[in-house]
């Protein structure tokens, strides 16, 4: 194909890859094209190796010639200046690639339990571990299998009305919804059950 241009302009990715300024580094790790001189005092060998200024300034660099980048690689140390206690705290980070597991949000548990009335979650392993109220108090209601479903979702009984229904999904809401829980997205499936289930019993004609 002709790649004649009435412009005379190469657009080609090659051709503004030729024009750039910016040298490529080397296999040894050279710039080429730098013209700076190595900042070794005395030396006025040309600078095409860098080297960071600093632990604080990683982005920042010194430029030497290959003999006195390696002399100053061989005296530099990450860690120079730090104390006992920084190293310990960089070295536990190290352990788990600096991705600390985050704190567990207690106010987030404490309203979870609060809905089944327990005030200690270790509460569960004493009398409340086998208190079971049943669906209903007045006995179970003939009621579709979503609507059913939706009910159990809810931890309503079946025969209450529709505004206390409503009651208990604003309850779960509160409770599971990301904004009341600092952002914590964990609980999203359960979120989207319990409003299907709303939905559900928002149309039924069961509920008054």
């Amino acid at each position: 194909m002709d790649k004649f241009d009435p412009f005379a302009f190469d657009i080609s990715v090659s051709a503004s890859k030729k024009k750039k300024t910016r040298g490529k580094r080397g296999m040894s790790g050279a710039f080429e094209t730098s013209q700076r001189v190595c900042e070794h005092p005395g030396c006025t060998e040309l600078g095409q190796y860098r080297a960071p200024k600093s632990p604080d300034e990683l982005d920042e660099y010194k430029w030497f010639c290959k003999d006195h980048v390696r002399e100053y690689n061989l005296k530099w140390n990450f860690f120079q200046g730090a104390t006992e206690e920084e190293l310990e705290e960089q070295a536990q980070k190290d352990r788990v690639w600096e991705r600390e597991t985050k704190a567990f949000k207690r106010n987030a548990e404490e309203r979870a339990w609060s809905r089944l009335g327990v005030d200690d979650p270790h509460q569960v392993l004493g009398e409340n571990a086998t208190r079971n109220p049943g669906k209903s108090v007045t006995g179970t209601r003939k009621l579709p299998p979503t609507e059913r479903r939706a009910i159990d979702i809810l931890e309503a009984k079946d025969h209450w009305s529709k505004a206390e229904v409503r009651k208990a999904y604003k309850a779960l809401i509160k409770v599971l919804h990301p904004d009341m829980n600092g952002g914590d997205r964990s609980q999203e499936e359960q979120l989207q059950q319990v409003v299907w289930a709303w939905d559900q019993i928002k149309e039924s004609r069961n509920f008054k």
